[in-house]
């Protein structure tokens, strides 16, 4: 469990009174516990099962780790659950499917996980495999920098918040980006079917084939992506924020 730090702003070296600062140590005790009985009550839903944290649970894959990014991959398939899970960090999600069937990428972001612990199972009980692309931020919610939008970028973020960014990006047939530089570290995704190519400025091609298809690139890095099949396709580009450490 984590609690948010309080950053006093000194005014004219302006001193609380001590009435208040009793008042504002009881504001702190009574949301610490709060937050404290709420993941009591969530764990002893799952007494006698295991417990473990998100990154350690199997079906939640950890794919890659750079810096404060942890990439997820988590699969379930018809039939099968997962182990009950604590987050405690945020988090970001590219939705590739689901037990009824396709989700098309779908973005989401939980950043409350980054203040109040949550604990759950999830079960699949459908006929399709559960997939989820997952993004989990282990800063402290405070970029580095505020301003810190990519270049070559053409439209307005799907997604954005201290912690995340994320981009849709629509390409007709044969149609190219401008090349783009980011930032942040930046995981690109295949979210519906097609083909697409994503260049880097060193001439390197990673070929994106089918939904929850993904490549890396690294902070300042540049690319573009390539529509090279014959239908529309739809790409997540997906940016973990830097920011200053817990």
């Amino acid at each position: 469990m984590r609690i948010k730090k309080i950053h006093r702003i000194s005014i004219q070296h302006y001193i609380p009174s001590k009435p208040l600062l009793n008042i504002l140590s009881l504001l702190l005790l009574i949301s610490s516990l709060t937050s404290w009985q709420s993941a009591l009550a969530q764990e002893s839903e799952f007494a006698g099962e295991k417990i473990v944290h998100v990154l350690d649970e199997p079906r939640h894959r950890t794919v890659l780790q750079e810096g404060q990014l942890y990439m997820i991959d988590m699969q379930l398939n018809p039939g099968d659950a997962s182990l009950p899970h604590r987050h405690d960090q945020a988090i970001l999600l590219n939705r590739i499917s689901n037990p009824d069937g396709p989700q098309l990428g779908i973005i989401d972001a939980i950043t409350s996980y980054a203040s109040e612990t949550y604990t759950h199972k999830i079960e699949n009980n459908g006929t399709y495999q559960w997939r989820i692309l997952a993004f989990i931020h282990d800063g402290n919610g405070e970029p580095v920098r505020a301003n810190d939008r990519p270049t070559g970028m053409q439209q307005e973020p799907e997604l954005e918040d201290n912690w995340f960014r994320s981009y849709r990006i629509e390409l007709a047939a044969g149609e190219t980006t401008l090349t783009q530089r980011h930032h942040n570290p930046t995981v690109i995704v295949q979210a519906t079917e097609g083909l697409a190519h994503v260049s880097r400025e060193d001439g390197i091609t990673r070929e994106l084939a089918q939904p929850g298809d993904w490549t890396f690139r690294d902070a300042g890095a540049s690319y573009r992506i390539t529509n090279v099949g014959n239908s529309p396709i739809i790409i997540n580009v997906n940016e973990v924020r830097l920011q200053f450490n817990k």
